[in-house]
């Protein structure tokens, strides 16, 4: 049955491909983001597309309404918009901290607070959070990207069984490493907030081992096509998981003890 979607943070990475896919599908898709000018290759996939800054009330309350007023209803919201703000603690700014808490908390949770009471009326509707593994394990030099994604965790298992009576699902998508702008944003800010620190020769360690497992990324399509399976199921699972290393890494986590997580974690950094 055909849908009306709306993405965010659909002008590149896992968002532009949901967009395209779930439009391929024959659903009605509204591919939203700040970045107007990136979206424009979507038109020509059947996307329709929709300006969007998740950190700006206005924005999001005219993007929701603009798609009411046209569709008379949104059926899925897909909380895909987000960023990797990466550094140590005591070095990121606590300015940079609540912009990362900004777009992926707070500006999920709006979105979502406005999609509601359409969903609620029609009895129905899917609420689909793009989360990460790194919401369930935490890396050096990420706690606050980690923190955001711990809290979409939670956030997502309130909301479940809040919307349940209403006929509305919650779906978490846990991805693992994937092929996207995520890892160079996140390793600019990293290297940014870490030069000449007390941190500076650690992280340079960091980001050479992550940089030999970019390669091994899987590609957007795999999460894609379980933000489908979600869609299309008439229950769905409340998490899926995918993508390079996402099912191991989140096995270990479930069987190790904290300190053998953190020594895991630790070797893997170059001597």
């Amino acid at each position: 049955m055909k849908k009306v979607i709306l993405i965010t943070g659909a002008s590149s990475g896992m968002g532009k491909v949901f967009a395209q896919d779930l439009a391929k599908e024959g659903h009605i898709v509204y591919g939203a983001a700040r970045r107007v000018d990136l979206l424009k290759e979507l038109t020509s996939k059947g996307v329709k597309t929709i300006a969007l800054d998740v950190t700006n009330d206005e924005s999001m309350k005219s993007c929701v309404q603009t798609i009411l007023d046209q569709e008379g209803r949104i059926d899925i919201l897909v909380n895909n918009a987000g960023y990797g703000s990466y550094g140590t603690v005591e070095d990121v700014s606590m300015e940079e901290a609540k912009r990362q808490f900004d777009v992926n908390v707070f500006g999920l949770a709006r979105m979502t607070q406005l999609v509601l009471p359409s969903m609620r009326k029609q009895k129905s509707g899917k609420i689909i959070n793009i989360s990460s593994i790194g919401g369930k394990i935490a890396t050096p030099f990420g706690a606050w990207y980690h923190a955001s994604k711990f809290a979409v965790e939670g956030m997502s298992d309130s909301l479940r069984t809040e919307v349940k009576p209403f006929g509305i699902d919650v779906v978490v998508i846990e991805p693992g490493g994937v092929k996207s702008e995520w890892a160079t944003i996140a390793y600019e800010n990293l290297t940014k907030t870490t030069q000449n620190t007390a941190y500076s020769d650690m992280a340079t360690k960091f980001k050479k081992a992550f940089e030999t497992t970019i390669s091994k990324n899987a590609e957007p399509e795999v999460i894609s096509r379980l933000v489908s399976k979600a869609i299309a199921a008439p229950k769905p699972k409340t998490r899926y998981v995918g993508g390079y290393m996402a099912k191991p890494v989140l096995f270990f986590r479930r069987w190790l003890g904290d300190r053998t997580m953190d020594k895991l974690l630790l070797s893997q950094l170059p001597k």
